[in-house]
């Protein structure tokens, strides 16, 4: 046994092999309770108490790697090992990008995080804000990337500058071939800067209206009146002319209404005092101005305008009626006939005397 652990394998002996396997076995596993103890500690601390740096905490150890534990416990094991220089140096390169990948874990973990809090807080205040900071939470996980693959490539004994030089000239001829997906993409962007509109809000485009449910990097996704999903590209959809009732701060309704020619002059002039007296009538509504505008080919017509102080739609139809049953009502107490189309025939012959009969229809 003694000739056995004294033989030596890869220049070191058996037993020299055999101390650094429990070294890095022991290692490994105290890294492992040391992560679940830590985790279970963090997540106790968490419910006690509303500071931030606990929750962060409680976001990256999850996130912790058995194979970055592993890597450590392997390196503390080799110690004690007189290794050719080749294969440490194998070991160090390997332990390094194995940290920068462990690294960027770690920071997406942090940028998850922080934008699900802020799109928490913003939620109710801002839900504009909430797309944005989805869209810069996504930037961020790309540049932490890619500055992890810079890094390791480095590592490597890559030079990254001429790479970097080769990836700007391949991103003109990437940009020039998807062209399209990145007008979308730069809609997108200018959506979330300048927010047109957000999700909620209540939008006609051309002649197809619904309400916002999701802005993305490429489309628009519409819950339309009669229930199906309207999807459009950003780009088209910034192109188009948008009516956002969303920001509505209130309604102008204007509508006319006629009377018959029969109606005598002085109840023509108490028109518009009526139709104010139904309008003022009503809560959430101020009376703009009432008219006789025309003589229409079978009517007396008269315009008037009001605005409904609130957006809502509902509301809106509500007054709306409210007011029409208000004006027919005084109508019909004034005596005031509502017109409605009719003609006048003049028949030649029809009377003694050549006068003409007349004849309403």
């Amino acid at each position: 046994m003694q000739d056995l652990l004294a033989k030596e394998l890869c220049g070191n002996t058996v037993q020299a092999w055999l101390t650094a396997l429990g070294i890095t076995l022991a290692v490994w596993f105290a890294l492992l309770l040391a992560r679940r103890g830590a985790a279970g500690s963090v997540k106790r601390l968490v419910q006690k108490t509303s500071l931030a740096w606990d929750d962060v905490l409680a976001a990256l150890i999850p996130k912790t790697h058995s194979l970055f534990l592993l890597a450590l416990a392997v390196m503390a094991g080799s110690r004690p090992l007189a290794l050719p220089e080749r294969l440490d140096h194998i070991m160090k390169q390997s332990l390094v990008v194995i940290a920068l990948v462990q690294a960027g874990l770690w920071a997406t973990s942090v940028v998850g995080f922080l934008v699900q809090t802020h799109r928490e807080r913003k939620l109710k205040e801002d839900p504009a804000s909430v797309t944005t900071i989805g869209v810069v939470g996504l930037l961020a996980r790309i540049l932490v990337w890619i500055l992890a693959a810079l890094l390791v490539l480095a590592n490597a004994g890559v030079e990254i500058g001429p790479l970097i030089a080769g990836l700007g000239v391949g991103g003109i001829a990437i940009a020039l071939a998807v062209q399209t997906v990145l007008k979308d993409l730069l809609a997108s962007l200018s959506i979330m800067l300048d927010k047109p509109f957000v999700v909620g809000d209540a939008l006609t485009v051309d002649d197809l209206s619904g309400s916002v449910e999701h802005i993305g990097l490429k489309t628009t996704r519409i819950r339309s009146l009669s229930g199906e999903q309207l999807i459009f590209s950003n780009n088209d959809l910034l192109e188009s002319r948008i009516r956002n009732f969303g920001r509505m701060r209130e309604r102008r309704v204007m509508f006319s209404l006629g009377v018959t020619y029969q109606t005598p002059r002085e109840k023509l002039a108490k028109i518009p005092d009526l139709i104010r007296a139904a309008i003022e009538a009503q809560p959430q509504v101020r009376f703009d101005r009432s008219h006789f505008k025309e003589y229409g080919s079978f009517s007396l017509n008269y315009e008037t305008v009001y605005y409904v102080t609130v957006p809502d739609y509902l509301t809106h139809m509500n007054l709306q009626q409210a007011i029409h049953l208000h004006i027919h009502e005084s109508f019909e107490r004034e005596g005031i006939e509502f017109a409605y189309p009719t003609q006048t025939i003049f028949m030649a012959g029809g009377n003694p005397g050549g006068a003409p009969a007349l004849k309403p229809t």
